[in-house]
C-alpha cells in the first residue's frame, strides 16, 4: 500500500509491503514499480543520499523487502523552471478578448510538469498570446488551463485569457454544466449505447496507471457512450463523460472489455478480438505503426461564454493518424 503525504517543499511516501506478498524482490525494484515517474536510476541515488527509510533504518538498493516492511521515502523538490514562451505550431479553432480554443494535438503535454519542462501547450499559448494568459493557475506552472487531455490525447480544450473568464469557465467544469464528447474507435461489439460505472483511482499494483477500484476507493466515474459506427470486432463510439477522472474513458473501456484502439497503456495496441493473421493482421500491423497511440479525440466542446453569457459550441476536425485509422475500417473491416 502507497500513501502520498502533502508538503510543499518534498514528495513524501509511506509504502507498507503486504502480508505473503513481494518476496524476493530488491528495495530500489520494489519503489520504482510503485512510485510515478520513478526510474530505478533515481530510486537508487535517493536510496544513497538517505532519502529513503526502511523500518526507520537505512538500507542499501539490494536489501530484500520483507513482508510488513515499512518504506518511509522523502525528496526534497527542486525549484521548477518558469514557463518560457516558445514558438510552437499551434491549432486554433477560436479566439477572442477573454478565451480560445485549441485542437491540441497528439503527442503534446498540456502544461509543464516533471520531466517536460519545455515543448507543452502553455510554451506555445504563451509566445501566440504574448503571455496573455489568465495567471490563475501560474504558480502551478499552468496559466491558462480550465482543463487537461492526456498527452496523447488530441482534441479540443478551452484556455482562459482573462481571470474572469478562468473563474467562469472553472465553475461551469465543476457544475458539470460544459458539454464535451469524445470519438474513440475501441476493440469488441458494445452495444448500441450504455453507460459504464466504476470508482477509479491509482492501481495498487502499478502506480503508475489507473484501474477500477472497489466501492469506497478511487473516485466516482461515469462514463456515456453511443455506437457511431460498427466494425468487424471494432467500433467507433462517441463518448460524454460525466465526470472527468485521470485516464477515466480508457480505464473503463478496458474495464468493459473495449480496449481503446493503439492504447499502449491498457491494451488495445494489438488485436484483440478475430483473427491475427494473414492480410488482416499486416494491416492492423500497418495502422499500430501509423496512429501508435490510443485512437481518442476530443470532438465537441459547449459552454456558457463567460463573457456574453450566451451558449456556444464548437467542433473539431479529427487529426490525421485518427481518420486513416477510421478510412481503412470502413474499406475494409466492414461488419458481418
Amino acid at each position: 500500500m502507497l500513501v502520498e503525504k502533502e508538503n510543499p517543499n518534498r514528495t513524501e511516501y509511506l509504502i507498507e509491503v503486504p502480508e505473503g506478498q513481494h518476496s524476493d524482490i530488491r528495495l530500489d525494484k520494489y519503489i520504482t514499480s510503485f512510485v510515478q515517474n520513478a526510474t530505478r536510476n533515481k530510486v537508487q541515488k535517493a536510496i544513497k543520499n538517505g532519502h529513503v527509510l526502511v523500518n526507520g533504518k537505512l538500507e542499501k538498493s539490494s536489501y530484500v523487502m520483507q513482508a510488513g516492511d515499512k518504506i518511509e521515502i522523502s525528496l526534497p523538490k527542486p525549484p521548477p523552471p518558469k514557463a518560457k514562451p516558445e514558438e510552437i505550431p499551434l491549432d486554433i479553432v477560436y479566439e477572442d478578448d477573454d478565451l480560445l480554443i485549441v485542437n491540441k494535438d497528439a503527442d503534446m503535454v498540456v502544461h509543464p510538469a516533471f520531466g517536460n519542462w519545455t515543448g507543452t501547450l502553455v510554451n506555445g499559448l504563451l509566445h501566440h498570446t504574448e503571455k496573455n494568459l489568465s495567471k490563475a493557475d501560474e504558480e502551478t506552472y499552468r496559466p491558462g488551463i480550465v482543463h487537461r487531455l492526456d498527452k496523447d490525447t488530441s482534441g479540443l480544450l478551452v484556455v482562459a485569457k482573462t481571470e474572469h473568464a478562468h473563474q467562469k469557465l472553472a465553475a461551469q467544469f465543476a457544475e458539470k454544466s460544459v458539454k464535451r464528447t469524445y470519438w474513440a474507435i475501441v476493440w469488441g461489439s458494445p452495444p448500441a449505447e450504455g453507460t459504464i460505472e466504476g470508482n477509479v483511482g491509482r492501481s495498487p499494483r502499478d502506480r503508475k496507471i489507473m484501474t477500477v477500484l472497489d466501492t469506497g476507493r478511487g473516485k466516482k466515474a461515469v462514463t456515456h457512450y453511443k455506437k457511431l459506427e460498427e466494425f468487424d470486432h471494432l467500433a467507433l463510439l462517441e463518448i460524454h463523460l460525466e465526470t472527468g477522472r485521470t485516464h477515466q474513458i480508457r480505464v473503463h473501456m478496458q474495464h468493459e472489455g473495449y480496449y481503446v484502439f493503439g492504447d499502449p497503456t491498457y491494451g488495445g495496441n494489438s488485436v484483440r478480438y478475430g483473427p491475427n493473421s494473414g492480410s488482416r493482421k499486416s494491416m492492423f500491423n500497418n495502422l499500430f505503426s501509423i496512429l501508435q497511440r490510443q485512437a481518442l479525440h476530443a470532438k465537441t466542446l459547449g459552454f456558457i461564454h463567460p463573457a456574453t453569457d450566451e451558449p456556444v459550441s464548437f467542433d473539431s476536425t479529427l487529426p490525421k493518424d485518427f481518420k486513416h485509422v477510421l478510412d481503412t475500417l470502413r474499406t475494409n473491416c466492414k461488419p458481418k
